[in-house]
């Protein structure tokens, strides 16, 4: 899979099934959720849960898929919006990252869920790419309209790219506080600015 698609929206029972659970995870973490409770949530029998997902680790998958890719797409909306470099790629940011995590953790089981991630590689390694070529495209387009060439300053828009997005996964396992966070996000926005600048 190169990008991830959002097709658990196209049924309605799968939304709602999606809604449900991720209510029901953030309630009582995924370990001491059952597929009982996903049906509740979801107002329908466990027979006609299972019919659409086989386990409450596929439900949990469809989720996160469902989340990353809705993050992605507003992170290029963001990223193609008004304004400055810097501040569509804050937009970017918040949108894809700090507004996508929000609910998770404030959970009192968001540290479960969040450890589940390794179990989640696959659509990561899929978001993490999708967010990476919008955000080298936005770079490679600043670098252009600033007159700025990157491959003479042994630079190019997808390794800023990476280099952002490292940055952020290291901040967030060094930084806990969301305003901290935002901060240093912001400073890493604004170095890769300066790079782009002729």
């Amino acid at each position: 899979m190169n990008q991830i698609e959002d097709i658990t929206t196209t049924d309605p029972r799968r939304v709602r099934i999606l809604d449900g659970a991720m209510k029901v995870f953030l309630a009582y973490g995924f370990s001491r959720t059952t597929m009982d409770d996903i049906a509740r949530a979801a107002d329908m029998s466990r027979p006609a849960l299972y019919l659409l997902f086989k386990n409450k680790t596929d439900i949990f998958r469809a989720i996160a898929m469902m989340i990353l890719s809705r993050s992605v797409e507003a992170a290029k909306l963001a990223l193609a919006g008004e304004g400055a470099f810097a501040e569509r790629v804050m937009r970017a940011i918040d949108e894809a990252l700090f507004s996508m995590m929000r609910n998770v953790i404030a959970s009192p089981h968001g540290a479960e869920l969040l450890d589940m991630k390794s179990s989640l590689a696959d659509l990561v390694g899929c978001w993490r790419d999708g967010l990476g070529a919008h955000i080298a495209t936005a770079i490679e387009n600043e670098a252009k309209r600033n007159g700025a060439d990157l491959a003479a300053r042994d630079l190019s828009a997808h390794l800023l790219a990476d280099m952002l997005l490292d940055g952020l996964e290291g901040m967030k396992a060094r930084i806990s506080d969301a305003d901290d966070q935002r901060k240093a996000a912001a400073a890493l926005v604004k170095v890769i600015d300066l790079a782009l600048q002729a």
